[in-house]
């Protein structure tokens, strides 16, 4: 945390001569654990789950239902989209509580960036369900209101990737401070509660997110009358 680089960021740096940042690297890190993951989801599932692939299909299974709970059963054609978003927030936090690596999310860039690709792809998917109709969404339910509500509502979707950006980005960069206080405190010997503080407060900030990204999509391909 703060302006100095994490052990692992200027090892990379070093290593490859760049001047990386540390939300860069985790970044990538995070991907490259994301990608992998996708990887032994797409696997053939063994006649006997392994303890790994029951994980991964109960995570398939609960954010699955959370879809289908909040849109319907065209829910799941955003399931690939929503399930890349939570593992790479979750590990993009998690990063942060491992001593000598740093939380992709607890900086603002990254939170920022993960909030327009949510924005920008409820928008494209209620532009593609609805066309033109979509603007609807923001007229209100009675058609003179129109001119007052059209204001307010795009307001109300302009701040939605503030509010999601800010929200991680705060949340993380709090845990994670005070880990490292603690964790600075008592230099041999991980303070364990804090970590399991701390990563219960990666899974819930992983469950806001993720929760309302579907709240969104979920308004986004509603029928509007």
């Amino acid at each position: 945390m703060g302006h100095e680089a994490s052990l692992i960021t200027q090892f990379v740096n070093n290593l490859f001569h760049t001047h990386l940042h540390d939300n860069v690297v985790m970044g990538i890190i995070a991907f490259i654990i994301t990608f992998v993951i996708f990887i032994l989801l797409t696997k053939k599932p063994e006649i006997i789950p392994t303890p790994a692939q029951q994980f991964y299909e109960s995570v398939i299974n609960i954010i699955s239902s959370m879809l289908e709970d909040n849109i319907g059963k065209e829910g799941k054609e955003f399931l690939p989209f929503v399930t890349a978003l939570a593992i790479y927030i979750f590990f993009s936090n998690v990063l942060g509580l491992i001593p000598g690596f740093s939380s992709a999310t607890g900086n603002l860039n990254t939170t920022a960036a993960l909030a327009v690709i949510v924005f920008l792809y409820y928008n494209y998917i209620g532009i593609k369900k609805h066309g033109f109709k979509y603007i609807k969404h923001f007229l209100g339910p009675i058609w003179w209101l129109a001119p007052l509500m059209l204001p307010i509502e795009i307001i109300s979707h302009i701040a939605r990737p503030f509010s999601l950006a800010i929200r991680l980005f705060a949340n993380m960069f709090g845990d994670h401070s005070v880990f490292l206080v603690f964790l600075g405190l008592v230099p041999f010997i991980i303070p364990l509660p804090i970590m399991a503080l701390g990563l219960f407060v990666c899974f819930i900030q992983t469950l806001i997110f993720v929760m309302l990204t579907i709240v969104y999509l979920a308004g986004a391909v509603a029928e509007e009358h």
